[in-house]
């Protein structure tokens, strides 16, 4: 799979670690940066990964920040986007099954390394339900306003 990180300076060591860990599993890994823990906006960050998965050239996506609640929201301003912050392997299953999210944001002040591995195994290997899951997910990329 294609992935790419992204993170803000909370998380830098938590996405060089998952980075690692992704590539070691075969994927093709882009780390959207920072590379350093100099201070950045997460806004950013989240932007740009968004951007990435939104046109294709990864196919998911893992937003890191201190909480993973900033990125998330800056990730899911992208239309194209469904991201969920999860803190556990059950949501970040439930969050591809039901939702068909295809970025994960995790807190790295809140989530340990072992948690972060489980959670991204649960997620890359979790299919989308569909179903009544369906016309949900269409409807978070196309609102009615």
């Amino acid at each position: 799979m294609r992935i790419a990180l992204a993170s803000d300076h909370a998380a830098v060591e938590l996405k060089a670690e998952l980075r690692d860990y992704l590539v070691q599993l075969g994927h093709q890994v882009a780390d959207l940066g920072p590379h350093n823990a100099d201070r950045v906006d997460y806004p950013d960050y989240g932007y740009k990964l968004a951007s990435v998965v939104a046109d294709g050239t990864a196919e998911y996506g893992v937003a890191l920040c201190g909480s993973g609640i900033g990125i998330s929201i800056a990730v899911n301003r992208n239309p194209a986007c469904r991201c969920a912050r999860v803190s556990d392997p059950l949501s970040a299953a439930l969050a591809r099954e039901h939702n068909d999210a295809n970025v994960i944001a995790m807190g790295a002040r809140l989530i340990g390394s072992d948690m972060a591995k489980a959670c991204l195994d649960a997620f890359l290997s979790t299919a989308f339900g569909g179903g009544r899951h369906a016309g949900r997910v269409e409807k978070l990329s196309h609102p009615q306003l």
